[in-house]
């Protein structure tokens, strides 16, 4: 059974190049989110295996979606990805619960070895 991910950015592009980078690696996407509100609505429908969650989007902020996924489920597997320059969101997100973090733009190589840790855990 292959791991399902919940992909959850506001930039369309983000979203496809993480898509395409996983399902090239065997993953299959459980869906894809544009905000932090749709992510936690779809965390409870689909119920991933892991998460890949942008700190800054419209609605509900990526460390807030964090927290309100952790609430439902505690054993949630959140990866954040940040934009270079947001260490303070990114240390804000771990507390909350992210398992880790990528930085964009994105290595093909950093997010299979974040999705490896994190899976392995």
């Amino acid at each position: 059974m292959s791991t399902k991910v919940l992909i959850v950015d506001d930039a369309a592009f983000m979203r496809m190049m993480i898509k395409n980078i996983i399902t090239e690696q065997g993953f299959e996407v459980a869906g894809e989110a544009e905000d932090g509100q749709q992510a936690v609505n779809m965390y409870a429908d689909q119920k991933p295996d892991l998460v890949t969650m942008d700190i800054t989007m419209p609605e509900l902020d990526g460390i807030e979606a964090v927290k309100k996924i952790m609430e439902s489920d505690s054993n949630a597997k959140i990866i954040m990805c940040s934009a270079m320059g947001q260490q303070a969101m990114v240390m804000e997100a771990i507390q909350a619960g992210a398992k880790d973090f990528i930085v964009k733009p994105f290595q093909q190589d950093r997010i299979m070895q974040a999705i490896e840790r994190v899976m392995s855990k």
